[in-house]
């Protein structure tokens, strides 16, 4: 009612309120909710009829439709012209992550592409799919028996599973495509034709490969059952590294106003010269595409030199080796991270040639990485999303096991847009 300056509040806006908030309650819970009530599973009847206070939704669902019927009952003296703008930036008031992703969400709904959930039995990938759906993002596939996920979806009360496309190898028209295209590639690493046959039959992440590589889908993400690396393991051996790129994972940190960009978070232990010089060419790219001019920082224990030990080593040369490249972007390191971040320190450093705090963090190690955004992510503090696994020549994005139905949503999208873009 402040945002259009309405005159008064009427009964239209109260009913406006009130309708809003019961057709939120009928809706799917995020987990975030539940957790704040002791891990319960809430879902809409007798014990749970209106929203609970913590769903971060309420604050896009009910200011918009109080605001609407205050225009349209004529008490409103500063309209809005632009409703869904509007929703965006009232979402982005709890989660800043809302703005950053808003314009890859948008490509993503114009395009509508064929996503699959390979854990398609799974609860949270029922629930994933459906709300990728419900948004607009696309079509999603599950990969799972039928009368399993229907089950499911009737036990939880998700209600319908129109727009959803649910498939298996069983039932599939292309799984002998999948198994030759699959044993030609693999064939001359020892694997045989039955041998593949198993793969494909038996394992979805195979499976749901296997439909993105022959392009009878555009991404996939997976990850709820499996370990990363495990996961990782049964994508690439269907999908090939993309041409002239490296393989690794990005993490996008926001924080404080901040967005930081690491790498790499997912894939190489110890990164050589060459691959720390790729990695940040790469991360700078995304960071412009994004919206964001790079800032990269190589990042170490040792600050231009002091100490030198021999992974400081590693990451001064590939600074060197990035001024070889004449990279297009602000480049500089070895440094901390605290040196990085923080403008009065790189003070101490003159020469330093980051013109402001980094924005893009290259980690000297896989152990840097990733304890550094999984620390951030257990202490809050942050939004932390990733690692995006970048570099395949298609989309395939994977989550932890522990990822909530928002963060398997997200990385939905992600494998979209890069689907998509």
């Amino acid at each position: 009612s402040l945002d259009v300056r309405a005159r008064t509040i009427n009964d239209a806006m109260k009913i406006a309120a009130a309708r809003a908030i019961a057709d939120l309650a009928r809706e799917d819970v995020p987990d975030e909710v539940g957790a704040a009530y002791a891990g319960k599973s809430l879902r809409y009847g007798p014990d749970y009829i209106i929203p609970a206070p913590f769903d971060p939704r309420l604050i896009a669902a009910i200011p918009p439709a109080v605001a609407q019927a205050a225009m349209e009952s004529g008490v409103a003296r500063k309209p809005i012209l632009d409703m869904d703008g509007y929703r965006t930036e009232l979402s982005a008031r709890l989660d800043p992550t809302v703005l950053t992703l808003q314009s890859i969400f948008e490509q993503v709904q114009a395009e509508q592409p064929r996503v699959v959930f390979a854990e398609g039995e799974e609860e949270k990938a029922i629930r994933a799919a459906l709300t990728f759906r419900n948004l607009g993002f696309g079509r999603p596939v599950l990969i799972g028996r039928e009368d399993r996920i229907a089950q499911a979806v009737e036990s939880l009360g998700l209600g319908s599973l129109d727009g959803v496309e649910i498939t298996n190898s069983k039932y599939n028209p292309n799984a002998r495509l999948y198994m030759d295209a699959l044993y030609r590639k693999m064939q001359r690493k020892g694997v045989l034709y039955r041998d593949v046959q198993r793969m494909v039959n038996q394992d979805r992440n195979t499976f749901a490969a296997c439909m993105v590589a022959a392009g009878d889908a555009d991404a996939m993400v997976t990850g709820l059952t499996r370990n990363y690396y495990q996961a990782m393991d049964e994508i690439t051996r269907v999908i090939d590294r993309r041409e002239n790129h490296e393989i690794y994972g990005m993490t996008l940190l926001l924080a404080r106003g901040r967005t930081l960009f690491v790498a790499d978070t997912a894939v190489h232990e110890l990164p050589s010269v060459e691959q720390m010089a790729d990695i940040a060419e790469h991360c700078a790219r995304v960071a412009r595409r994004w919206g964001h001019e790079p800032r990269v920082a190589l990042i170490s224990f040792s600050n231009f030199g002091n100490p030198t030990l021999p992974r400081a080593v590693v990451m001064h040369e590939a600074v060197q080796e990035l001024e070889r490249r004449e990279a297009d972007f602000e480049f500089d390191g070895e440094m901390g991270v605290d040196m990085a971040l923080n403008n009065e320190l790189r003070g101490i450093y003159p020469f330093c040639r980051l013109s402001g705090p980094a924005n893009v963090l290259i980690m000297p190690g896989l152990h840097v990485g990733h304890a550094t955004t999984k620390l951030m992510r257990e202490l809050g503090g942050a939004t932390v999303m990733g690692p995006i696994l970048m570099g395949l020549d298609k989309p395939a994005q994977i989550v932890s096991q522990g990822a909530t139905v928002n963060d398997l949503v997200n990385m939905a999208a992600l494998a979209a847009y890069q689907a998509v873009r």
